[in-house]
Order: C-alpha cells, then structure tokens, then sequence
C-alpha cells in the first residue's frame, strides 16, 4: 500500500515535532496494514511543497525536508514491511532543485541508522515518458549511504498521461516509456519503482495496465514492484481509476492486473 500523508498535518511547525494525533494515527495504520500482510510506502503526497511552497526555496529550505524525513526516520526506521517514498510528484520544478532535496532526505534518515527502502521521484511528476529529458541527468547522482534506493516513476494511458480520464488512447506510449526506463535502469545498474498507473475499465485501458505488468514482470532484474492508483473507501465510485471492489464483485482492472496464468505473489512488489 501506497500511503499518502501531507507533510504539514504531520508536522504543522517546520523543525518542530510531529503532531502526537496525526502520528498516533499513521502508526495505527501502518501497524494494521502490517498485521494484515501488506507492505506499506509512507508518501508525503506533497508536490515538493509545504503550505505550496516549494523545497528548495528560502521559506522550506533543504534542511527542514530533511528535518521532516529525520523524525520520520525515527518513528519507523527499520520497521519490516515499511518504506519510503520521499515525495510524491514533484513539478514545476527543474531537477537541479529537487537533487539537492531528496539527497538531503537520504542522508537525514540514513544518519539515523534508518535502513528502510526509499524511493526517490524525479521532476515533471517523475513522469516515466519524461525521464530522460527532465530528469535523468541530475537524478543519476543520486547517493545512498545505505545502498537501498529505487527510483519511483509513474505513468498513465490516458490523452495527457494525466490518469483524469476514462479512455487509454495513449497506452501505447505509456509502455515505451516504461520500456526506455528500463533501459536507462539497466544501462545505469539502477532498480525503478512504478509508483503510479491505472486506467478504467474500458477495454484499451485494461490491456494497457495488463501490457505495462507484464512488461515489469519480464524485467524483475531492474523493476522491484510497483502500486496501482487508486483504491480506498474515500474515493467516489465514479473515478475512473477506481479499483475498490464493489458490492457485486472485484473491478476489471484486478483481473488486468494479474494477468493470464499470474496471482498476487507473481505481482508482489517486495
């Protein structure tokens, strides 16, 4: 599970701790998704800004996204089954911006003996269609004191690659950008995350979500797993996306997931 937070619910002061509520609720989460089986990624689903303004800039400095990752570290270092995924789709942004962020995360959580798997996004939502233009070439020198890090990419099917709309004309390209991905992380000796994709339940769309799988599942020496967007009681019936079951069954999109001849371990990510 994929688990969006906002980063200023959960510390409502910069460098000040988190809040006692929120956290006692996100770990009452975690440790439910836990003792039901399911790794959980901690998501602070933030665009690279606090109250909207971006990190990097001289009111959310580099050293407060740290200061964040830092607490968090604390909290949930080294627990089984718990990543992170340092930030959800930053943009409007070039990545010569966003480096110097997300390498002050990892070495935040690493200097707390935080072990965990992290997953660091790219610039422009960390489009897989968009890697190699907006974010390969600052995104490379990424380091890892601990050696434990993917990339995080993600990529819709629809006319603006957006995941708003409930037809998949673009399918096709959405799996060669995950196909070039998988290029450059072979090339670069790296592993990639698909953090985001899905699609409704209309044909086009169901065999694209279904090529993208099988496509990652043929290429397990560089793709760790991937989360498909979007399920969750809160969600309204209506979006497209939407793959909660229902009361009349599982939605198409499960059945596209797993694939001819798979099952849910064949799909696990961790």
């Amino acid at each position: 599970v994929r688990l969006p937070i906002l980063w200023e619910r959960l510390q409502p002061v910069l460098n000040q701790p988190l809040d006692p509520d929120e956290l006692a609720r996100l770990k009452e989460s975690v440790t439910a998704m836990r003792k039901a089986g399911l790794g959980v990624i901690i998501d602070p689903h933030n665009f690279a800004t606090y109250n909207d303004i971006q990190i990097g800039t001289r009111i959310v400095s580099y050293a407060d996204f740290a200061d964040f990752w830092r607490r968090v570290a604390v909290e949930f270092g080294n627990r089984d089954g718990v990543h992170f995924g340092l930030m959800n789709e930053p943009f409007h942004m070039p990545a010569t911006q966003w480096l110097p962020a997300a390498q002050a995360a990892i070495t935040a959580i690493r200097e707390m003996g935080a072990k965990n798997l992290i997953l660091v996004p790219g610039v422009e939502w960390t489009s897989a269609r968009e890697w190699a233009r907006a974010s390969a070439s600052e995104m490379i020198k990424v380091t890892d004191p601990g050696n434990n890090f993917a990339y995080e990419f993600h990529q819709y099917l629809d006319s603006d690659f957006s995941g708003t709309h409930d037809t998949c004309p673009r399918a096709d390209d959405a799996l060669a950008a995950i196909s070039g991905v998988t290029a450059w992380l072979r090339a670069n000796g790296k592993r990639g995350y698909l953090g985001e994709f899905g699609g409704s339940g209309d044909p086009a769309c169901l065999k694209g979500i279904a090529d993208m799988v099988s496509a990652m599942n043929t290429a397990k020496d560089v793709w760790i797993g991937w989360t498909y967007w979007v399920a969750g009681d809160w969600w309204p019936a209506t979006e497209p996306n939407n793959i909660t079951p229902t009361k009349d069954g599982d939605r198409p999109q499960l059945s596209a997931l797993l694939g001819p001849g798979l099952d849910d371990k064949s799909c696990a990510g961790f």
